[in-house]
């Protein structure tokens, strides 16, 4: 190749404009919509700067009492969490224990179930008197109609619901970690006489702790910015959250100006918690210098190999096999407390939902095509602007880095609330289209499948990239031809992850639907109000289905293009 061709083919590259194609939508997928809640925070009602906004929240008890009711509630989510999360991860990741690869795949199902849906699946549980555990406990020991042992409906339930649904992300961390300690620090500790407790002490609990502290970090954030599970029991309780609260103050007549600053609130923890976690971890890593370890070594468990697995079938039990098989009963008989029969059988409520309620067709097609959609340009832009900063291509790489992970310090229902504001006026009138939900889901999922992305580049060597640029190939050729063929399963990772995420979300989903842009989830939110069980648990029982599904198809996909022509 000659140098003027080369020079030509430097000239044509695509990747100053990408990145600064990038960094446009990335400043307005963030900065648009939080730039609109400052100013609304900061604004009353005519448009003149002021505080009042803010002294109402401090001074008014029906504002205060939620948010300390809040941090009390995601304090208890966050300890139980890795109180339930720290020894089953044990347990799976480095003992000998039976079936752990289908316990771990049990604590993957909780991850996948959205916490709204569980919250109902445990009002048919545990409701005080309809309840079917406390029927089973009625009928066991012939008490009367309206004893009961479990209550859903109190802040202690709450915080149960949701830890069932937040220890999934502790478990993930602290078991890889566990499954990352090297062999031979172990042994080294058993030579020179250190017992288990105390190389469990000394070596894997140093080794394990920021993943722990991680983990309890996002358990903490999850229940603190949490809707659905609050909204569906809390306020049947009769006791607020914050992020309820900032709903009510979206009905008529809605109160934007309160609403965007009781949402900075918490905004600002997020971010405090965010940076307090690099504060404390930094100086405390643990780095590993040696070669390539071996597999960790599983500890035989002996005669506690079988008391174990029920430990870990009876945790998995709360988030998992109680929640669906209380679904799938509902979804079978007329009512909830009608005893398993066959003649209590019925598919009432698969016709009800599926051939006469009109907006099935609509939820679930919308709710395909948006997780779909999330996660293709999700994974596009996280894959390109993990890309251009991994190799550090251009200049701007570290802005373009915190744009991407910036979104991770914005709750749902504060980015729900930032968007309706955003984009209910000029130049962007997009509320009551599938765009804004487009929108606040590619930003909530952005972090994490950047990190993903990101931590997959730091391990391809660029020899190849380099190679077909010597050959004349612009980056983004190379991107496309070369880096994603070779990070196939972590893209297809970071889609599943982004996919999962749309169909979970409910918090900031439920402030930026209209009638025609109603999701699945909205759809059993609403159903939930009218107590209409059956037809909630058909829908439930459907959007687990699309999910599984789906996944599973896009995990075959690696599987299915490896004939391909990727180097």
């Amino acid at each position: 190749m000659t140098v003027a061709a080369a020079l030509r083919r430097a000239r044509l590259d695509a990747s100053l404009p990408v990145l600064s194609v990038l960094a446009l939508v990335l400043c307005v997928l963030v900065l648009l919509p939080l730039g609109w809640l400052l100013w609304y925070g900061f604004t009353d009602k005519t448009g003149a700067p002021t505080l009042v906004n803010f002294a109402r929240l401090a001074t008014d008890r029906s504002f205060v009492g939620p948010f300390l009711s809040t941090i009390a509630i995601a304090l208890g989510v966050a300890a139980l969490s890795c109180l339930v999360a720290t020894p089953l991860a044990w347990l799976v990741a480095r003992t000998d224990m039976p079936c752990h690869r289908f316990v771990r795949l049990l604590v993957m199902a909780s991850f996948v179930t959205p916490p709204f849906l569980g919250a109902i699946a445990w009002e048919i549980l545990a409701a005080p008197n309809s309840g079917l555990l406390n029927q089973w406990y009625r009928a066991l020991l012939g008490l009367d109609p309206y004893a009961h042992v479990f209550d859903i409906y109190t802040v202690e339930g709450l915080t149960f619901v949701m830890a069932c649904y937040a220890f999934p992300y502790v478990f993930v961390l602290v078991a890889n970690a566990l499954e990352r300690i090297p062999t031979e620090l172990e042994d080294a500790s058993a030579i020179l006489g250190g017992g288990r407790w105390h190389t469990f002490r000394r070596v894997s609990l140093p080794i394990v702790l920021p993943s722990l502290l991680a983990g309890a970090l996002i358990a903490f954030l999850q229940a603190m910015t949490q809707f659905g599970a609050p909204a569906i029991l809390a306020l049947p309780a009769g006791f607020h959250v914050i992020t309820t609260k900032i709903w009510s103050l979206f009905q008529f007549p809605p109160q934007y100006n309160l609403a965007s600053a009781a949402a900075l609130p918490l905004l600002a923890v997020s971010v405090l918690l965010l940076r307090g976690q690099s504060w404390l971890l930094q100086g405390r890593g643990y780095t590993v210098i040696a070669g390539k370890s071996g597999p960790p070594r599983r500890i035989a468990l002996g005669a506690w190999r079988w008391p174990a697995l029920l430990f870990a079938l009876a945790i998995v039990a709360s988030p998992v096999l109680l929640p669906y098989a209380a679904l799938l009963k509902a979804a079978l008989v007329r009512t909830v407390s009608e005893p398993v029969t066959w003649s209590a059988l019925t598919l009432r409520n698969f016709r009800f939902v599926f051939l006469e309620f009109s907006a099935t067709r609509l939820a679930l097609t919308n709710t395909f095509i948006l997780g779909i959609a999330s996660a293709t340009v999700g994974t596009a832009l996280a894959l390109v602007a993990a890309f251009l900063t991994a190799r550090r291509l251009v200049p701007g790489a570290r802005l373009l880095g915190f744009l991407a992970t910036a979104p991770a310090a914005i709750p749902g229902i504060v980015l729900g609330v930032a968007l309706f504001i955003a984009y209910t006026r000029p130049p962007f009138v997009l509320y009551g289209t599938l765009m804004i939900l487009l929108l606040a889901f590619v930003t909530i999922e952005l972090p994490a499948a950047y990190q993903q992305l990101q931590a997959a580049l730091a391990g391809l060597h660029p020899e190849l990239e380099e190679a077909s640029r010597i050959l004349g190939a612009s980056r983004l050729t190379a991107l496309r031809h070369i880096t994603a063929p070779l990070l196939r399963s972590s893209v297809v990772a970071t889609w599943c992850f982004i996919f999962i995420g749309a169909i979970r979300e409910l918090s900031a989903t439920i402030m930026l639907t209209t009638a025609n842009t109603k999701l699945v989830s909205v759809i059993i939110y609403d159903l939930n109000e009218s107590g209409d069980l059956g037809a909630i648990s058909v829908l439930g029982i459907s959007l687990l289905v699309i999910t599984f599904v789906t996944v599973a198809i896009a995990n075959r996909l690696p599987t299915l293009g490896r004939g391909g022509t990727a180097p």
